[in-house]
C-alpha cells in the first residue's frame, strides 16, 4: 500500500508544482487589452499614447494619474484627442492649438485649463467659454487660437484631420484609454489602479 501512496503523491505533487509555474499573473487579451483592428502608423503616434477629450470627465480625472503611469511603466506618454463626433472635434482644436506652441504635450496645469474650459457646464454662454479657452493661452504667454493666422490655422487643420484619421483607423469608442505600439488598446476597465494600467502598458511594449 506504502509503494502505492509514494508515487501516487509525487504526481500530484509535480501536478501542482506545473500548475503554479502556469499561473501567470500577464495581461489577458479581452480583459486587459485588446488589439487594433487596424494598426496605426506609429511615425503618427508616440509609442504610449493617450487617447482621450477635453470633454470626457473621465480623462480629466486620468490626467491626475499619468505621472504615476508613466513612472511605473517607465516611458514618456504621448497624447491623441479622439475626434468621434463634433463637439469632440471642436475640443480637439483647442488642445492641438496648444500642442503646437509647447513642443509637444501640455503640462498638467495647462491641461486642466482646457478641459476646465472644455466642462464649463450648463448655463455658460458661448463668449464666457470662449474667454476661458483664450485665457488658457494668454494667460502663458500663448496665442489664442482665436487669433491665429492662416498659416497656423493651416497647421491646426492638417493636426486636427490627422487626428479624425487616426481616431476613424483605431475604432476606438470609448475614453480614456492608452494605443501601444499603435496596435494594442488597453482596457481601462480590466485594471483595479493605475499601476496595474502601467504593467498592461509595459508588457504590451515588450510583447
Amino acid at each position: 500500500m506504502k509503494s502505492i501512496i509514494k508515487p501516487l503523491l509525487l504526481v500530484l505533487s509535480s501536478a501542482l508544482f506545473l500548475t503554479a509555474c502556469g499561473d501567470t499573473n500577464e495581461p489577458k487579451e479581452g480583459v486587459q487589452y485588446e488589439v487594433l483592428s487596424t494598426t496605426l502608423p506609429t511615425d503618427s503616434i508616440a509609442p504610449v499614447t493617450e487617447v482621450f477629450a477635453l470633454s470626457c470627465g473621465h480623462c480629466r480625472n486620468m490626467e491626475n494619474f499619468l505621472p504615476v503611469i508613466s513612472q511605473e511603466a517607465g516611458t514618456d506618454i504621448g497624447k491623441m484627442h479622439i475626434t468621434f463626433n463634433q463637439s469632440a472635434h471642436v475640443a480637439a482644436m483647442f488642445y492641438y492649438a496648444a500642442e503646437m506652441q509647447t513642443d509637444g504635450t501640455p503640462d498638467h496645469a495647462f491641461m486642466e485649463d482646457l478641459f476646465a474650459a472644455t466642462q464649463m457646464g450648463e448655463g455658460t454662454t458661448l463668449t464666457q467659454q470662449q474667454q476661458a479657452y483664450a485665457k488658457a493661452f494668454t494667460s502663458r504667454g500663448l496665442t489664442s487660437p482665436y487669433d491665429f493666422n492662416e498659416q497656423q490655422r493651416n497647421t491646426l487643420i492638417q493636426k486636427v484631420d490627422n487626428a479624425k484619421m487616426l481616431s476613424e483607423q483605431s475604432g476606438i469608442s470609448s475614453v480614456p484609454t492608452f494605443v501601444v505600439n499603435g496596435k494594442y488598446n488597453v482596457l481601462i476597465g480590466g485594471h483595479d489602479d493605475p499601476k496595474k494600467i502601467a504593467e498592461t502598458i509595459r508588457y504590451l511594449l515588450e510583447k
